[in-house]
């Protein structure tokens, strides 16, 4: 089971083209409600930044074979600020860039949906709760899901003790990310409101 994440590498390509291009159809489809130009755009400066902030500091973990980071800070700002839509694409799409930038390119697939969907989920949750209490909260359950969906693909890949080793590096990424997200998102909502318009 240990070559799992070696197996996967060889799908990251396909993987990403395909999460790109579901991308751009939902933005053309939803063109009418969404400035589409705008929100492309968005969507690729946030999935890079997220892909630099996943590389700045990185702790790899031995026992699954992956690496403990703070690009969970640019997942959930993005989210936060912009919604479900950016969110999951720069939290999916620029977490599995940061892993394959990063030399971890069997762990870009899983980083695809499991970050895709805390993208999402903070991203939702901060828009239909107003005020800092939606991005707390929203924060915290997207990276729960986070650490969650890591856990279940590690233990099916690595066995139980292992997964369990990255839990608290993953709950460290989590809370990291609420730390740095929800206030940062909200000095730019006060500072510059006109921000959440651009999508």
């Amino acid at each position: 089971m240990a070559d799992v994440t070696a197996e996967l590498a060889k799908y990251t390509p396909y993987v990403f083209l395909i999460a790109i291009a579901v991308f751009v159809l939902y933005i053309w489809k939803n063109r009418e409600k969404l400035k589409s130009v705008n929100a492309i755009a968005i969507a690729g400066v946030t999935a890079a930044l997220v892909a630099v902030a996943t590389n700045v500091v990185k702790i790899p973990t031995p026992p699954t074979g992956g690496y403990i980071n703070f690009g969970d800070t640019m997942v959930m700002f993005t989210a936060m600020l912009f919604g479900p839509v950016i969110g999951a694409f720069a939290g999916g799409v620029g977490s599995a860039l940061g892993d394959v930038i990063g030399g971890y390119p069997g762990w870009a697939p899983v980083t695809l949906v499991v970050k895709g969907i805390e993208g999402l989920v903070v991203g939702y949750i901060a828009k239909k709760v107003d005020g800092t209490v939606g991005l707390i909260v929203g924060g915290i359950i997207g990276g729960l899901l986070m650490v969650l969906g890591y856990f279940l693909f590690e233990a099916y890949a690595f066995g139980v003790p292992a997964a369990l080793t990255e839990v608290p590096g993953n709950l460290l990424q989590a809370v990291t990310g609420v730390l740095v997200g929800a206030p940062l998102t909200d000095a730019i909502r006060k500072r510059y409101p006109e921000v959440e318009t651009l999508i």
